[in-house]
């Protein structure tokens, strides 16, 4: 393997390693943020409890660990990738909503911690298309598709010529038996 990528793992993965266990360890700063998207974030999911803000903001933590430390390791890297990209979005709307700021310093620091999030969500997704030299599924799935069609003409030609020399020697036995 590569040991650029793996380094690259590392380095986009530690932001989510740190501050997940931040979140899991110490949600109750960040609960009046999270309040707004954690309610909507809830409401499709069954069972998830609406009002329970902090649960919520532990279990995008547990999952920031979770996936960084995958990532990290190159353990289902692209899955990991995937998995931290969408508890992104829900930590960037709810922390770094620079649009609502009144003071001019506190909008720009929002305005940088958000797209520093967003740039963070595209190194995310190259990771998760990443396929670290090897075909991608998509690929693969073509090739056996492709694959599979040259064996039916294969096997339609091989039974023509089949059909065409049975007929043939039909032909013949029936050409003897005449004469």
């Amino acid at each position: 393997m590569n040991p650029l990528r793996n380094l690259a793992r590392v380095m986009l993965s530690s932001m989510f390693v740190t501050g997940g266990l931040d979140a899991l360890l110490h949600p109750e700063p960040m609960a009046p943020l999270a309040e707004d998207v954690a309610r909507q974030a809830a409401a499709p999911l069954p069972g998830v409890p609406e009002q329970d803000t902090e649960l919520l903001i532990r279990a995008n933590g547990a999952l920031q660990v979770t996936a960084g430390v995958l990532l990290a390791l190159g353990r289902f890297p692209r899955l990991a990738a995937l998995s931290l990209a969408a508890s992104l979005v829900p930590t960037t709307l709810a922390g770094h909503r620079f649009w609502e700021q009144r003071d001019e310093a506190q909008r720009q620091q929002q305005q940088i911690e958000f797209l520093k999030n967003t740039s963070m969500f595209g190194g995310l997704i190259l990771a998760a298309i990443d396929t670290e030299g090897r075909p991608g599924l998509a690929w693969r799935t073509r090739h056996a598709v492709d694959h599979a069609e040259a064996a039916v003409r294969r096997t339609r030609r091989d039974a023509r010529r089949a059909a065409k020399a049975a007929k043939v020697g039909r032909a013949t036995a029936r050409a003897k038996l005449v004469s």
